[in-house]
């Protein structure tokens, strides 16, 4: 796959040399983000290469462009494709969006019957998930392996996750279910929201549409409300707040999630 003298493939033991450029700019991105990643060394970026887990972006005269790799949970009956990064200046390039279909198809490839899933704070990230096919989803779909949460303990964000006992954070988390796809093909009135429109000769059509898809103006002011709780939340417990709860933003928060 090529977008502008990029090419998107497979990772292979002889991109190591990239290993420690990846693992600083994921650091930098979520620093300049002012929300949280979980760390990950040049060596375990490397293992990622060698397992042929990963996928990586570079241009033609071998500059590193881009970078994501999978994790299987759960005797691989989950899969994340995380750690989606893109090098500051080829960002906005739609690269991102090559790369998350490549680890996408790589997943599906590797481990057909598994749940793929991912956790992100960012809004594009959102969108490319959703024309993959994810939806959002509430924390307790996803992996109960005690290894993947503990991969969260390097994000500032991890006080939060804990006083909400794994019910919540700042990242929004979303899945892809083979098994619902089926499902889905098989039966797809029951899955769909039909919407009715008026077509240029005045005729009325049936058009099946998305229940999540499209719909990013409404999720990000969801988002800022998100995070405007539970940074509150946060601060009172830290005694930076002052008076009791809002308790019709605790209700709100409640379902929501």
């Amino acid at each position: 796959m090529e977008n502008n003298n990029i090419i998107v493939r497979l990772a292979t033991a002889d991109d190591k040399q990239y290993a420690t450029t990846i693992t600083q700019e994921m650091e930098e991105s979520a620093k300049a983000r002012g929300t949280g990643i979980a760390q990950r060394s040049p060596e375990y970026i490397e293992k990622k290469m060698d397992e042929g887990k990963a996928v990586i972006a570079v241009t033609t005269d071998g500059t590193w462009v881009g970078f994501c790799y999978i994790e299987a949970w759960q005797h691989e009956k989950y899969v994340a494709n995380s750690g989606l990064i893109v090098s500051l200046q080829f960002r906005k390039t739609g690269v991102a969006t090559d790369i998350k279909r490549k680890i996408f198809e790589l997943s599906r490839k590797k481990y057909p019957e598994a749940k793929i899933f991912g956790l992100t704070t960012g809004l594009a990230v959102m969108k490319i998930n959703s024309d993959l096919g994810y939806e959002p989803v509430t924390y307790s779909e996803l992996t109960n392996d005690e290894e993947f949460w503990k991969g969260c303990r390097s994000c500032v964000n991890f006080e939060i996750l804990q006083r909400k006992n794994r019910t919540n954070c700042m990242c929004t988390a979303m899945l892809f279910d083979p098994a619902e796809v089926k499902m889905q093909a098989a039966q797809p009135l029951p899955f769909v929201k039909l919407q009715t429109v008026v077509t240029p000769a005045g005729k009325l059509k049936r058009k099946r549409r998305r229940r999540f898809k499209g719909n990013f103006k409404l999720f990000e002011r969801w988002m800022r409300f998100k995070q405007h709780v539970l940074l509150r939340s946060r601060n009172k417990n830290n005694g930076l707040g002052n008076g009791e709860p809002n308790k019709r933003n605790s209700i709100l928060s409640f379902f929501f999630w």
